[in-house]
């Protein structure tokens, strides 16, 4: 069993919360929106907890469910009290036409992140080729994921396991762009353009 926070309390969040109490984990769900992480923690059952936004998380594991151009300023606000945790990045940082990247060609949300964090923490890209309702309708997906350190994708590997889903390691945090400009990573955007709303991961 892992132990987790998720940061931020919208669609992603709750996706994946879901899952992650069914398998038998420890769930935290912090928002700026006390209410609404209350109310979503709850919804959650099997133990979830409502946080508090900006203390530390009580999770080893730290999902970052909020819109990429949060990502770095929430990591930062939380300064120290990521410290030794595994922060894993689910963002895809799209422009709103979902026709490129609304960030820097040579750098990814993940490794943005990775320089905001303590150096303590290990940042792993996941998640962000699986939409929230492919997430919700379960099934033997494969999760791919990005990060320097060894056991912190370990770790991770056992707690997507435990989702019923499919680790697949893709390689070191600089592969973490490659995955957010994968063919699966883009259709997710494509149809949240098309269908004329902004994925809200938190």
């Amino acid at each position: 069993m892992s132990s987790i926070s998720i940061i931020g309390s919208g669609n992603m969040a709750s996706a994946i919360g879901a899952l992650a109490v069914k398998g038998g984990n420890a769930v935290e769900v912090m928002g700026r929106d006390t209410a609404k992480a209350a109310a979503l923690a709850s919804a959650l059952g099997n133990g979830a907890t409502a946080g508090t936004w900006g203390a530390a998380p009580a999770g080893d594991i730290v999902i970052l469910a909020v819109l990429f151009d949060s990502a770095v300023p929430v990591v930062s606000q939380y300064g120290d009290a990521l410290a030794n945790k595994i922060i894993v990045d689910i963002t895809n940082p799209f422009n709103p036409s979902a026709t490129g990247l609304a960030i820097p060609d040579d750098t990814s949300i993940a490794q943005m992140v990775a320089k905001a964090a303590p150096a303590s923490a290990h940042v792993v890209k996941a998640f962000n080729t699986l939409f929230r309702d492919v997430l919700a309708a379960g099934g033997p997906l494969d999760v791919f994921m990005a990060g320097d350190d060894a056991q912190a994708k370990a770790s991770l590997s056992a707690f997507i396991n435990s989702l019923g889903l499919r680790p697949q390691d893709t390689g070191d945090l600089s592969m973490a762009r490659g995955t957010t400009t994968s063919p699966l990573a883009s259709t997710s955007a494509e149809l949240a353009a098309g269908s004329g709303t902004r994925p809200r991961p938190g």
